[in-house]
């Protein structure tokens, strides 16, 4: 089974709201952070996966919040691969400090052409680069049914 990829980052001061915690928009970014650092190590870039003819958008994010992050604390985010579909993917992501829990969420992104935008299936090359983080029912194969 996998393992969930793992990098760390530091709260900056523009990422705090007036209370001094970290707005809670920012954490979609921290998440979107977490798959292109993944794509870096799984494919060798986001670059890459533009190079061979496809990209990922987002179709659905959700984010739980636990306890709040401050200005210069280091935070542990995590993403696993839970679900690859035909034409999409789920991951789950963690963000930590010190190992408590601060917040949770999944996004769902789609394949598509580049050129078109158009849906398309995963490639196989993309599911076996993402299978060391592939955590769970994502490492069967990807299919199952579903919409995507």
């Amino acid at each position: 089974m996998g393992e969930p990829f793992r990098h760390q980052l530091r709260v900056r001061y523009g990422e705090c709201d007036a209370q001094g915690v970290v707005f809670n928009a920012h954490y979609l970014n921290y998440l979107d952070t977490s798959i292109n650092e993944l794509l870096r190590v799984a494919c060798g870039s986001y670059r890459a996966l533009l190079q061979r003819g496809i990209d990922l958008v987002v179709a659905e994010a959700a984010l739980h919040f636990r306890a709040p992050a401050h200005f210069e604390e280091l935070l542990t985010l995590e993403v696993a691969v839970v679900r690859f579909g035909r034409t999409s993917l789920s991951s789950e992501h963690r963000v930590t400090r010190d190992g408590q829990l601060l917040a949770e969420g999944t996004l769902r992104h789609v394949v598509v052409d580049r050129a078109t935008l158009a849906k398309t299936p995963i490639p196989t090359w993309l599911r076996a680069e993402l299978g060391p983080w592939a955590v769970g029912a994502a490492q069967d194969g990807g299919g199952g049914g579903g919409a995507g």
